[in-house]
């Protein structure tokens, strides 16, 4: 890794990529952002500093880059940090700019799209390190277009590197820029199965459905009730039970919670009221049209279910909630990952499947 810089490019302007670009500059670390409307960033272009409140505190310049190119340009590493919905003609599009010296962290990684940039970059004989994160760098959301407010930085994220003979060099590069916080699961299937933000926001949003639509306020932990936190565990069970079938074992929903927000091991409802108690927990959505819906369910369950038929396990709650969501919304929310189709093909065998999450194509 000598003779490599750190120069950070963080794709999207919501949450997340204000909390990642913030964490990154906090680091010393040059920051680029780039939006790919340019609405979200058009205060940081202007020479605003983009203002960081919770977990962490400071204000930080960012560079703003017109294109895609420029950021890549420009950039050493670059992170996705945008709903996995806009992911596929992004990657198809970054794929024609990347040179060898890039890393490229998918934070966090949902729906296999680290594979879609594998086939994108196979014409052009080209490989580069990947690193598939199974959760984001921290809980962020967006105040306005120059502020974010971070309510925990991880101190522990799931993650591989990507292929198998980069891997090792995408998870150095990734404790060289985001510090030493990754635990290797070994492989991107591993990975896609630790990401449990579409089944934690598939119950915490059926639950809350009304108070979304009403625009409410809610503080998401305090609504995780017990009748809400038995359906999470529930959902938990199903998916290390997929994972087990595929040869792994993974880390729980009460693990999760212990190490990404310090809170005393419990029922998931019990676990959520010590996370509010400790005034760490953000506001639920206020508004329906939401990526624990948008992103979560396509992008989310539909993989989780996918890679459960190849297995042979049973998944009729995950399943139960991509229907329902689908009858509430009155669309084919499954229908709408155009990732998959690309990745897992009819008929598809594990042991095919687990080949191309180690080695790409």
């Amino acid at each position: 890794m000598d003779g490599l810089s750190n120069r950070v490019g963080v794709i999207g302007a919501g949450g997340v990529a204000f909390g990642t670009a913030a964490f990154c500059a906090n680091e010393g670390h040059e920051t680029w952002l780039w939006s790919p409307t340019g609405k979200r960033s058009a205060d940081l272009k202007k020479g605003n500093p983009l203002v960081s409140k919770g977990a962490l505190e400071g204000n930080f310049l960012i560079n703003v880059a017109d294109s895609l190119e420029e950021l890549a340009a420009a950039s050493d590493v670059l992170i996705f940090a945008l709903p996995a919905y806009a992911h596929l003609p992004i990657i198809t599009s970054l794929a024609d700019c990347l040179e060898s010296r890039h890393l490229v962290v998918f934070g966090a990684h949902a729906s296999l799209e680290a594979l879609y940039l594998s086939k994108c970059l196979k014409p052009r004989g080209l490989k580069v390190p990947i690193a598939a994160w199974g959760t984001t760098i921290g809980t962020c959301r967006q105040l306005d277009f120059s502020t974010t407010e971070i309510g925990t930085l991880r101190s522990k994220i799931e993650a591989c590197g990507f292929p198998s003979d980069l891997a090792k060099t995408a998870l150095e590069r990734c404790r060289q820029v985001f510090g030493d916080r990754f635990i290797d699961r070994g492989d991107l299937l591993s990975v896609t199965l630790c990401n449990l933000n579409p089944q934690h926001h598939m119950g915490i949003g059926l639950c809350n459905m009304t108070r979304m639509e009403k625009a409410e306020h809610w503080i998401q932990p305090d609504y995780v009730t017990p009748n809400t936190g038995r359906l999470l565990e529930a959902l938990d069970r199903e998916r290390l039970a997929i994972a087990r079938a595929a040869g792994y074992e993974l880390r729980d929903i009460f693990g999760f919670f212990e190490e990404s927000y310090q809170v005393p091991r419990g029922s998931v409802s019990e676990m959520n009221t010590a996370l509010f108690n400790l005034g760490k927990g953000g506001p639920g959505p206020k508004t329906a049209d939401n990526r624990y819906v948008n992103e979560d369910v396509p992008f989310g369950l539909a993989v989780t279910v996918a890679i459960a038929e190849i297995v042979g396990v049973p998944a009729p709650l995950h399943a139960a909630g991509i229907a329902v969501f689908s009858a509430m919304y009155g669309r084919d929310l499954a229908g709408e990952n155009n990732i998959l189709p690309e990745i897992i093909t009819p008929g598809m065998t594990l042991s095919e499947l687990s080949a191309l999450c180690r080695h790409g194509y």
